[in-house]
């Protein structure tokens, strides 16, 4: 078995020869006596190891911080807007003003001219085809006849509601009179022998005489005179009086002239005959032309 050899230590080499001619140096200083050690401190019971799990993590190490393009964006937005404003109000503060057309003017100027009476009147609305006191218009109960309940048993004014009432749906009809140019409108009823019988009259204002033409239409009528401009239809079934289970065969004529449209309506405990509706219409008819 070798062993290298050790290198002498810097405390086992002796110490260097100074150089011949060199002054003396100082001698090394006078041994010291050993400092003798403390006694050794008992040794410290060395404490367990914490858990793993306990141990606290080393934060992770922070990345380098990135440029947040959302921000640049709304800074270039914010920074552009404001740059261009600033420029666009530059130059529009040293343009030369614009100047505004004055605020009077002149007035239109008409040619002087005489009116004339002919033309004044065929543009003036057309006047009511019939006008005054409709009850005066309207046919008179028959002698031998009586009253029909409350009804009117002679010519009476009767209102919208009134009229609605008639018609069974009374809210639709009352609307739709109101709506559509009702003016006014006169009834008389009477009761003979098993038949009841109502004659209205019933007046549109003068721009909506189409209403009153159009309760006339969309039903199949026999015409009851040559020249009126509407016609009768009887009934060949049974209809209920509302609200109760009587029954009752019904007949009506209707009829319009200009603004006004006549109601004839005929009702009976067994089919009506047509002759009795077609005479009632055509004498309330005449009382019209």
């Amino acid at each position: 078995m070798t062993t290298d050899p050790v290198a002498p230590s810097p405390v086992d080499a002796p110490p260097p020869t100074p150089p011949a001619g060199a002054p003396d140096l100082p001698s090394a200083p006078p041994e010291t006596a050993p400092v003798t050690a403390p006694a050794t401190a008992p040794e410290a019971t060395p404490l367990a190891a914490a858990p793993a799990d306990e141990v606290p993590a080393e934060p992770p190490a922070r990345g380098p911080r990135r440029p947040r393009p959302v921000l640049l964006l709304v800074s270039g937005l914010v920074l552009g807007t404001v740059a261009g404003g600033g420029v666009g109000y530059a130059i529009q503060a040293n343009r030369p003003a614009t100047p505004l057309p004055p605020v009077q003017v002149a007035l239109p100027a008409y040619p002087a001219g005489a009116l004339d009476p002919a033309v004044a009147a065929a543009a003036a609305p057309t006047p009511l085809t019939i006008d005054g006191d409709l009850r005066k218009l309207l046919l008179t109960a028959p002698s031998g006849s009586s009253a029909w309940g409350d009804y009117p048993d002679t010519p009476s004014w009767i209102t919208a509601g009134e009229l609605a009432e008639h018609e069974g749906k009374t809210a639709a009809v009352f609307k739709q009179l109101n709506t559509r140019g009702f003016r006014r409108a006169v009834e008389i009823d009477w009761k003979q022998g098993d038949l009841k019988v109502r004659v209205s009259l019933i007046q549109y204002t003068a721009d909506r005489a189409a209403e009153a033409a159009a309760r006339t239409l969309g039903r199949t009528l026999e015409p009851f005179a040559p020249e009126a401009n509407g016609g009768y239809e009887v009934d060949s079934r049974a209809s209920y009086w509302a609200e109760t289970t009587e029954t009752f065969y019904g007949a009506d004529a209707v009829a319009q002239r200009g603004t006004v449209v006549m109601e004839v309506k005929v009702f009976g405990t067994r089919p009506v005959s047509p002759e009795v509706v077609k005479d009632l219409a055509k004498r309330q008819w005449e009382r019209l032309v």
